[in-house]
C-alpha cells in the first residue's frame, strides 16, 4: 500500500514573536519533514484579532528565514479560509450537525465540567450564541507516534464542543480541521499542548468524511511544572541576529545531536536533518528549562 508524500507543517498564531518554544516547535516539524523527504508548509493562524500583535505575522516569517527554515509553496493565512468555514458552518447547521448555544461557563462548571448538550436537545432552536458541533463520534483515543497510545477522558472526548464563537470568530478546532485537509498535512508536529484536543480534531475529521494526519506531539518547554514558556506569560522573542546559538538549543532540547555553527543556517540545517532521529526525542510531555 502506498502512503501520499509527507506534508507537515507550522502553523504559529501572529500573538507575538517566536519564542523558544515557538522555535522548538518549528524546529521539530520542519526536521521531521525534511528528514522524510517531504515538504513543509507555513500558515499563520490569524482568526483571532484581540489576541494579536501588529506586525507579528511578517515579524514571524523574517525570523524563520534568519534561522534558515525555509517553507515551501506560499504561507496560508487562515483569515484569507473565513468564507470556506462559514461554508462549512451552513452545511453543518442545516444538515442539524451543529446549534447554538447560549449556556455560561457558569452553568457548564454546574453541570460537572463538561457541557451537558442540552441547548441542542431543546424543541425550540435558539437562533444566536455560540454554534456547537454534534459531536455523534466523540473519538476518545488516538495514536500519536511518539507519544504512543493516547486515552483521553470520554467526557471531555464526547462533549458537545464549540466551533463558533459567541464573539463570532471561528474556533480554532473548526479551522485547523479544515486547513489541515485543504493543505493535505499527512503529519502534525506540534506541542503536547495540543495533545488533549487532538482527539476532537480527529473527531471533526471523521464527521466530514476526511482522512486524519498522523499525530507527533512534541515535549513543551516550560518554566515551572505546567508553566509552559508563551506568548502570553511574556517569553522573550528568540534571538535574529545570532540564531546558531538558539539553534543547537533547540536541538538539544529535541535530543538531537548538536551542529556545527555555521554563518550559513541553511548548512546547519542540512546537518540536523542528516542526523535527526525520532528516537531521541525525549517522550515527555514537558521539559523544565534549567
Amino acid at each position: 500500500m502506498s502512503h501520499p508524500p509527507y506534508i507537515g507543517r507550522f502553523a504559529p498564531s501572529p500573538s507575538g514573536p517566536l519564542h523558544f518554544g515557538s522555535l522548538v516547535a518549528a524546529v521539530g516539524s520542519f526536521l521531521r519533514a525534511r528528514s522524510m523527504g517531504g515538504q513543509w508548509l507555513v500558515r499563520i493562524e490569524d482568526i483571532d484579532p484581540p489576541r494579536e500583535v501588529p506586525g507579528s505575522s511578517d515579524d514571524i516569517l523574517r525570523t524563520l528565514v534568519a534561522y534558515g527554515l525555509e517553507w515551501d509553496g506560499e504561507v496560508l493565512y487562515q483569515s484569507q479560509r473565513l468564507d470556506a468555514y462559514q461554508a462549512r458552518l451552513d452545511s453543518l447547521m442545516s444538515n442539524d450537525l451543529a446549534y447554538y448555544c447560549q449556556c455560561t461557563r457558569k452553568q457548564i462548571h454546574a453541570m460537572g465540567g463538561s457541557y451537558d448538550g442540552r441547548c441542542g436537545a431543546l424543541e425550540t432552536p435558539l437562533e444566536s450564541g455560540a454554534i456547537r458541533v454534534r459531536n455523534t463520534i466523540g473519538i476518545d483515543k488516538f495514536q500519536d507516534t511518539l507519544m504512543g497510545e493516547i486515552h483521553l477522558d470520554k467526557a471531555f472526548a464526547k462533549e458537545d464542543f464549540i466551533i463558533k464563537r459567541s464573539d463570532g470568530l471561528y474556533a480554532y478546532q473548526l479551522a485547523v480541521v479544515m486547513d489541515d485537509a485543504f493543505q493535505q498535512i499527512t503529519e502534525v508536529v506540534r506541542g503536547c499542548d495540543l495533545l488533549e484536543t487532538s482527539c476532537r480534531q480527529e473527531s471533526l475529521f471523521a464527521l466530514f468524511g476526511l482522512t486524519p494526519p498522523t499525530w507527533l506531539h512534541l515535549p513543551l518547554v516550560c518554566t515551572t511544572p505546567g508553566m509552559k514558556l508563551s506568548k502570553q506569560n511574556h517569553a522573550p522573542a528568540i534571538d535574529i541576529a545570532e540564531p546558531q546559538t538558539s539553534l543547537n538549543a533547540a536541538l538539544q532540547f529535541l535530543g538531537q545531536p548538536q551542529v556545527e555553527p555555521r554563518q550559513e543556517m541553511r548548512l546547519m540545517l542540512e546537518q540536523a536533518v542528516s542526523q535527526f532521529d525520532i528516537e531521541l526525542i525525549p517522550k515527555q510531555t514537558e521539559i523544565i528549562l534549567s
